[in-house]
């Protein structure tokens, strides 16, 4: 919840939105149309939208996403810039390098989008539902014609919709910056390459968006949340790494073993590395922005020996990087389910 949905004035412009909608006649109670009026599940999406949208809080962290993205840009431009000097420079895909390239200074943008993402997630849904609680509107709201289901899925839509409007204004935002820089514009497979990479970008961070959700309900104090979900970020963003990579190290068989028992540990330990979300982020937009990326796993002598090194088509590079999007699409779906699941067991109580 945001700062000013906790407000006495956002409050009584709900509840009086909630009563039109109950004093309507029962015969066009199925058919929102014919009243010409919005459903409950609508009336709560555009207020959450607009209350995100005018909070301090998201105004902060758009600006930290925004300044840390336009730098991106400029060490792309930097890092195309130097190479188009290189005689040996890769002059193929130059509109999506934009979205990859870097010159060591800043991160690229794709990198920044997966690793400040998670924190718009989480701050848009940490306090969604306990908050409401904590601040008795809760009771309040779910006191009027509204069904349950419908707040929690207006709730999530409210901030899905914020996280998609965000991501692909700043994705066009290097586009835009990119036909300056390059000077033609990009080809018909390049810009679905980057429309699919935003539409990934907005299901990885809607599962962070569920996840802080799902904490949320299961905490009743926001700061809990928050904590929760934070140290959930750091974990696999930064921990995890140091865990897969301590165990493969443990793990690893002598060099000496049968090519079958080497294959073995490195198909388990690329196993254990897609149970993150920010690795199956990474693998599927690295297989979308990089046409190059023939394999996302080990290759033996024999299946690379007569291989025609070429860029994959669009049609390829989708089927390459299919199991990471439905398991990023899984997970997500999973969250949300639980989240759904436990707020409709909860009992809610208005405080006295």
């Amino acid at each position: 919840m945001t700062e000013t949905s906790a407000n006495p004035n956002g409050i009584l412009r709900i509840l009086t939105r909630l009563r039109e909608y109950a004093r309507r006649p029962a015969e066009t109670e199925l058919d929102p149309a014919a009243r010409g009026t919005a459903s409950p599940f609508w009336v709560i999406v555009q207020k959450e939208f607009g209350d995100h949208m005018r909070s301090w809080r998201f105004g902060i962290l758009i600006g930290i996403i925004a300044l840390a993205c336009i730098g991106s840009i400029y060490a792309a431009v930097t890092a195309l810039k130097d190479g188009a000097q290189s005689q040996d420079a890769d002059t193929s895909f130059l509109f999506l390098q934009m979205f990859t390239a870097s010159d060591g200074t800043l991160p690229a943008f794709s990198t920044f989008v997966s690793f400040l993402g998670p924190l718009m997630g989480i701050a848009l849904g940490f306090d969604a539902i306990n908050a409401e609680r904590g601040k008795g509107t809760l009771g309040r709201l779910l006191s009027q014609p509204i069904y349950r289901d419908d707040f929690i899925r207006a709730k999530f839509t409210a901030s899905l919709l914020l996280i998609a409007v965000v991501l692909f204004a700043l994705g066009f935002l290097v586009m835009g910056l990119g036909l300056f820089t390059i000077g033609y514009p990009p080809t018909p497979e390049e810009a679905i390459r980057v429309v699919l990479f935003l539409v990934v970008g907005v299901i990885y961070v809607g599962f962070w968006l569920n996840l802080s959700m799902l904490l949320s309900i299961r905490f009743r104090q926001a700061a809990t949340s928050a904590l929760s979900g934070i140290a959930l970020w750091i974990f696999f963003t930064v921990f995890y790494g140091m865990i897969t990579g301590i165990v493969d190290k443990a793990t690893t068989p002598p060099e000496t073993s049968a090519l079958s028992v080497l294959l073995r540990h490195a198909n388990n330990m690329l196993l254990l590395n897609r149970l993150s979300p920010s690795y199956l982020f990474t693998e599927t937009t690295g297989t979308l922005l990089t046409p190059g990326i023939r394999s996302l796993g080990p290759l033996t002598t024999e299946q690379v020996v007569g291989a025609i090194a070429s860029p994959l088509p669009l049609g390829q590079s989708l089927l390459l990087c299919w199991p990471q999007l439905v398991g990023l699409l899984a997970a997500t779906m999973i969250c949300f389910g639980l989240s759904y699941a436990l707020f409709m067991r909860q009992e809610i109580r208005s405080r006295a």
